[in-house]
């Protein structure tokens, strides 16, 4: 009996849920306002039973995949007797209703960490944050009670059995991918508070950024692994070999992580010297403004894609009236506020002050024109005024360049001095580093493949570029001792960390997009095809049953040159027996300087032989090794001890020379 009560307990749970959250997001904000340290209190307990409840109705929903109960109406359009109980966990969030209800829980998840984790805030700051998140944690919750009830249930009339989930979903992807990228999304939410509040409260001092910087990195650091677990999925999982596509959906990721990284650097000026205090706080609004466009964009039903999964207009509507009033209110504030917070903090145009603001223009306008190519073409077909296509050539004919300059900034940036630089000195610690980077770039095309390709050259050259100069910079501090290496913060090796990983992945997607080799052939058995010096043989064509699906396969020998010793590799093509859908599962044989990738297409000749595309990816692991070094660099920022120094508002001076003058880069 109490198992049929589970659903029933779930929704529950999100009501009262619901009612925690509105309590934590009017009381205080109002006792902030009036100065009642009564109501103000209630911002901590309510964060932590909001979180609390919405575990609870998590769980809920979670018990019903799990037990097969095909009476809840989202359990039986998305799950299936015959699923795996891990694909059953992870389905949860495999579609609309479930993922805003994980979106809500990690909301809650932030704040109650907010709450527990800032307790040296003062109390009216604190009050502020947690309302502003209380208040947004009530838009999703009655976004999900009124258009999203994950909890509904389909009586009488109750299935045999689920419809099962999609089989591009049946993957390890789906389990660490969703929940990563929504903790980077919603994680900007804290910071977007933190903005608010200081606003609120009339009080843009260093301190609020020092308080704001180790949720926007650690955040930051989410939505990197996201992107790249969301890249490496597509590259296996769909057959293609690709891994950026310049979906709508990808671009809805990208864009709060373009202007998250200029909000980084916004922060670490704003908190050292004083400067970009309008702008930091403009930043902190429009990224996490920039993550609900992507909430929109993908709950909505605008984009046909395997990731967007409403097709309710009312849905859509209620997002984007959210949206609306979370970015017309926050504007508002800031209209009204921000031109009290003026600042008096010259510098000149070679310092690092002014070489990041360069760097967080064009990071603005990169954002802008991934904005642009993804927006213009839904804005037209909404208004009956046609339908346009924009792909990968207006985005790599745009983004590429942007990205050249932005990395010849960052290249300068560790080498200038904060307030004003000489030229002179400029250029004598930078020459050498240019020049071995232009004569490594331009050698190393005619060394890997015997000829010169000017694109290759380029980007190994911007590449060398971002490293050489840190590289110099760190032999400077060190004065090439080892006890001098020892002495750097953490926050200095995250910062180093963090650009080393932008240059190996510059260097990843410059090799594989200029040296993959793909060939289609049909091949049956005993059949060879030859790619990048390695032989491919088939020497076998099986079938077998899996838990959920029927699967034909093939057993491919690779052989490399005249070499005695081989591998096997065993693509298969899936049919998934609930909806009857084929599925096409690559067979990879990774490496840190290539992948050898065999992927299975159609039927040929009854069965005799089928369809092959056979790839070679040089490079392509050094995209997602990039992206794991910067956001390895951005948890080294974070867990550093010298940000999380207890500081008081009260003491801004403090706030800022607390930190290590070579992390604030």
């Amino acid at each position: 009996m109490l198992t049929k009560m589970i659903p029933e307990l779930g929704h529950f749970a999100l009501i009262i849920a619901l009612l925690m959250a509105l309590v934590q997001g009017v009381l205080p904000l109002a006792g902030a306002a009036t100065r009642r340290p009564l109501w103000m209190a209630y911002a901590r307990p309510m964060a932590s039973g909001q979180f609390l409840f919405l575990l609870i109705a998590y769980a809920c929903l979670t018990a019903s995949y799990l037990l097969d109960d095909f009476s809840v109406a989202n359990v039986a359009n998305n799950s299936n007797s015959l699923l795996p109980w891990y694909y059953k966990a992870s389905a949860v969030w495999g579609n609309h209703e479930g993922s805003v209800l994980l979106w809500s829980l990690i909301l809650a998840a932030w704040t109650f960490a907010v709450g527990c984790f800032s307790r040296a805030l003062p109390r009216d700051m604190l009050a502020r944050v947690l309302g502003v998140m209380g208040l947004v944690s009530v838009g999703f919750l009655a976004f999900v009670l009124i258009t999203s009830n994950p909890f509904e249930r389909l009586l009488p009339n109750i299935p045999q059995d689920g419809a099962d989930l999609n089989p591009l979903l049946q993957d390890f992807g789906l389990i660490v991918h969703p929940p990563m990228l929504y903790m980077g999304y919603v994680g900007f939410s804290v910071v977007f508070a933190f903005a608010i509040a200081a606003l609120l409260g009339g009080r843009l001092d260093a301190a609020w950024t020092r308080w704001a910087r180790p949720w926007t990195n650690i955040a930051w650091a989410f939505l990197t692994v996201g992107i790249a677990l969301g890249s490496w999925w597509a590259y296996y999982e769909l057959g293609w070999g690709g891994w950026w596509f310049w979906d709508p959906v990808e671009n809805a990721s990208l864009l709060p992580w373009l202007a998250g990284t200029a909000l980084i650097h916004s922060l670490a000026v704003t908190e050292k010297r004083g400067a970009f205090k309008s702008w930091t706080v403009l930043l902190a609004i429009t990224t996490f403004s920039l993550s609900l466009l992507g909430t929109f964009l993908v709950r909505s039903g605008v984009l046909t894609s395997v990731h967007a999964f409403a097709n309710d207009p009312s849905r859509g509507l209620f997002i984007l009236m959210l949206l609306g009033i979370t970015v017309g209110l926050s504007l508002l504030i800031f209209a009204l506020r921000a031109p009290r917070v003026g600042h008096q903090v010259g510098f000149g145009w070679l310092s690092r002050d002014a070489l990041l603001l360069v760097n967080n223009i064009v990071l603005v306008i990169m954002t802008v024109t991934v904005l642009l190519g993804t927006v213009y073409p839904l804005l037209l077909d909404a208004m009956d005024l046609g339908k346009i296509s924009v792909g990968p050539p207006y985005f790599n004919a745009l983004f590429v360049p942007l990205t050249v300059l932005l990395c010849l900034f960052m290249g300068l940036g560790p080498l200038a001095r904060w307030k004003q630089s000489g030229g002179r000195e400029l250029l004598r610690r930078c020459w050498v580093a240019g020049l071995a980077a232009l004569v490594i770039g331009a050698a190393a095309p005619l060394l890997y493949r015997g000829e010169w390709n000017l694109r290759v050259s380029l980007g190994l050259v911007v590449a060398l570029w971002i490293v050489l100069p840190m590289a110099r910079d760190l032999w400077d501090k060190s004065r090439g001792r080892l006890d001098g290496l020892k002495k750097r913060s953490l926050a200095y090796w995250g910062m180093t960390l963090g650009h080393l990983g932008m240059a190996v992945t510059i260097v990843g997607v410059t090799v594989v997009s200029n040296y993959a080799v793909e060939r289609n052939v049909r091949m049956g058995v005993g059949d060879s095809a030859e790619v990048a010096g390695y032989t491919f043989t088939m020497t076998e064509l099986t079938s077998r049953r899996g838990p959920n699906y029927l699967a034909d396969g093939a057993v491919v020998e690779v052989r490399r040159g005249d070499s005695r010793r081989s591998f096997a590799m065993q693509p298969e093509k899936r049919v998934y027996i609930a909806r009857g859908m084929p599925m096409t599962q690559v067979a990879l044989r990774p490496g840190l300087f290539r992948d050898l990738y065999v992927a299975m297409g159609e039927e040929l000749d009854g069965g005799a032989s089928w369809a092959m595309r056979i790839q070679y990816k040089p490079f392509v692991r050094w995209l997602w090794l990039g992206a794991l070094l910067m956001a390895a660099g951005g948890v080294l920022a974070v867990v550093d001890r010298r940000y999380r120094r207890t500081v008081t508002a009260r003491d801004p001076e403090r706030v800022a020379s607390a930190v290590p003058r070579e992390a604030s880069a």
